[in-house]
């Protein structure tokens, strides 16, 4: 009896012995030492990819985001779910594609507005945007509705538009793009890429400077 209560006293101890010291390396060092590493070599990305303007925080690389006047760089449609519109609010909640067919008559109709809109607004002076001239990044969502970039295409479309408001030579706001044109990963992985708030915190120096 006595045996039995000691070595079941015995197991206890060692459980609590190893419960103590596997909380202490598993929930305290070893988050403790990848979060010191993570901070040390990957302190963008470990905090967010982190956008600042003027010392604050004004967003993420990762992350779209809508509503910026003409003044500035327009970024794709967001996913439009629940709404009448690509042209939605980056609603994290809502993260993910219209789930509609290329010959869905309700996103067909989306497309076409969205275009005759594109145009509408980068026409400025001699400067005329023909339909065909629209990339389709321009009128469609990505597959999540949270892109944050853009084709060089679609930026270069924007380039008169955004010199005229912001009274700034059209060739300083097309080499501000080439700036922050990104090629692709690796050289071979996906395709060239602006981001569209990277590039909009720029334009705003720019434009104060």
């Amino acid at each position: 009896m006595n045996n039995s209560v000691t070595n079941t006293a015995r197991l206890l101890g060692a459980g609590l012995r190893a419960l103590l010291v596997l909380t202490v390396v598993c929930g305290v060092l070893y988050p403790l030492a990848v979060t010191g590493v993570a901070q040390a070599l990957f302190h963008s990305k470990a905090n967010g990819s982190e956008i600042t303007s003027e010392g604050k925080v004004v967003g993420s690389s990762l992350i779209g985001q809508q509503g910026y006047g003409l003044d500035y760089f327009q970024p794709r449609p967001a996913n439009g779910l629940g709404e009448n519109s690509v042209n939605t609010q980056y609603k994290l909640i809502l993260s993910g594609a219209t789930n509609r067919s290329g010959d869905n008559a309700e996103l067909i109709t989306w497309v076409k507005e969205a275009k005759a809109k594109v145009v509408k607004d980068n026409s400025t002076g001699d400067y005329k945007v023909r339909p065909s001239q629209v990339p389709a990044d321009a009128v469609t969502s990505s597959g999540s509705g949270l892109d944050p970039d853009i084709s060089p295409a679609y930026a270069d479309l924007q380039v008169h538009r955004v010199a005229e408001r912001n009274g700034l030579p059209v060739a300083r706001v097309r080499k501000l793009v080439d700036q922050h044109t990104e090629g692709r990963t690796l050289g071979f992985m996906g395709e060239p890429r602006v981001n569209v708030l990277e590039l909009n915190t720029a334009l705003k120096d720019l434009a104060k400077g």
